[in-house]
């Protein structure tokens, strides 16, 4: 019966060195080659094969090395090619490169690859490198480059909270408001036509000035006059008649919530209402701004109003839907 031979493939990379190391040694030692590869039950021609490395680069011929490819082998683009890439994708947009569009895909990438050494690669083949870059797929920060960082962390950190607490402290109600401008001609997209360039018909806009609360509450003004200080001061002679307590009413900067028509009025109210202001250049702080972009998405474009008391009508009639909805305000 032949005896069982180890197959050391099935060996981890550390266990096949010292595998090695143990019979080259009893080959120094004076052992023969039969013997050792009877002791250590491998093949004598595996024996052979590490004598013959012993001999011609010593023990470091026998340690375990890495499997697989080195990091950089066989990559399309050297080092340098990559970096300069890299870099492209981090200073520039791709329409600033020639190429179409403001937003860096794998598509995108591949063209400026291309372009820049004629080199075409798959999708999946240019997400491999823009990992390996530390790069990833995301969305592009819509805050505005005027924004001050550190006015917003006080916001958050410091000025909500003092809200909050002076609200609850007086059995209050905090409200966050905003204005809107909704326009006749503000679908987007495409339509069967002849050829040729198309009119979009008479154009009217109307206005909308809303206020919604952490429970849901919403409480809203349409107009069709330009939003001013009046028009300010009549919304909120408007939503304090729906509540019994005082009302905390969060809004941006806008002039008309600064005017001096305004603050004489809320002197003149300081027992019922509030106002508070967010920071420049925050609109994301600002829940309400989503009630302005759902109302633009949910007007039914299919539709259109033929004139400006049509566009009102819908409108209001978002609003109302909206109220009946506490739920979705909440979210």
């Amino acid at each position: 019966m032949s005896e069982l031979v180890l197959d050391a493939r099935q060996l981890s990379p550390s266990a096949q060195e010292a595998l090695r190391l143990r019979a080259v040694a009893a080959l120094v030692e004076g052992r023969d080659g039969e013997d050792v590869a009877a002791v250590f039950k491998v093949s004598l021609k595996a024996v052979d094969g590490w004598w013959m490395k012993w001999q011609a680069g010593g023990r470091e011929a026998l340690t375990a090395r890495p499997r697989g490819r080195r990091v950089g082998e066989h990559q399309v683009l050297s080092g340098a090619e990559q970096a300069a890439v890299r870099q492209a994708i981090l200073d520039h947009l791709p329409c600033d490169l020639g190429l179409r569009g403001q937003l860096w895909t794998r598509g995108q990438v591949g063209e400026l690859i291309a372009k820049l050494y004629r080199v075409r690669m798959t999708e999946p083949g240019v997400g491999n490198y823009l990992r390996r870059w530390g790069l990833s797929f995301q969305r592009p920060d819509k805050r505005a480059v005027e924004q001050n960082p550190e006015a917003v962390r006080t916001w958050l950190e410091v000025t909500w909270p003092a809200i909050r607490a002076t609200a609850r402290a007086e059995n209050g109600e905090v409200l966050f408001a905003d204005q809107v401008g909704i326009r006749s001609d503000q679908a987007t997209g495409r339509t069967w036509g002849e050829k040729g360039p198309r009119r979009t018909g008479n154009r009217f806009s109307v206005n909308a000035m809303s206020a919604i609360s952490t429970k849901g509450r919403m409480h809203f003004m349409v107009f069709t006059e330009t939003f001013d200080a009046k028009v300010m001061y009549r919304f909120l002679d408007r939503l304090i008649g729906h509540f019994d307590r005082k009302i905390h009413l969060v809004v941006d900067g806008h002039s008309a919530h600064r005017s001096r028509v305004v603050r004489t009025w809320l002197a003149n109210h300081a027992d019922r209402i509030e106002l508070h202001f967010l920071p420049s250049y925050s609109p994301e702080l600002n829940p309400d701004e989503l009630v302005n972009a759902d109302l633009k998405r949910s007007l039914p474009m299919s539709s259109r109003a033929r004139n400006q008391a049509q566009l009102a009508a819908e409108t209001r009639r978002f609003f109302h839907r909206r109220q009946r909805q506490p739920h979705i305000v909440r979210g």
